[in-house]
């Protein structure tokens, strides 16, 4: 009798143990659950403010100004603008004979 006290004691123990461990295993992955939840949302919303600043970013008086401003681009009038004619290369090597 007292061997069978003794083996049951001892699954007693160890099923314990094991319900002790499960148990702080299960609440460290719930915090981690919650954290990459957490994390997800905060990605989330910095996803919808990037795409609300890139709309603001691509309107056209916004890339106007920054072609001017930082490219120091301007206009084309007749005065800068250059016209290239093309000539076939057949055509260029008769007129050299």
């Amino acid at each position: 009798m007292t061997r069978i006290n003794l083996l049951i004691l001892l699954a007693l123990v160890g099923s314990s143990i094991y319900l002790v461990r499960v148990s702080y295993e299960s609440r460290r992955l719930f915090a981690e659950l919650d954290r990459a939840q957490s994390e997800a949302r905060q990605l989330d919303i910095e996803h919808e403010r990037l795409k609300a600043e890139k709309q603001s970013q691509a309107t056209p008086l916004h890339v106007e100004r920054v072609a001017r401003d930082r490219l120091a681009m301007r206009n084309a009038t007749p005065a800068v603008t250059q016209y290239v004619t093309y000539t076939p290369a057949g055509a260029a090597s008769g007129a050299a004979r």
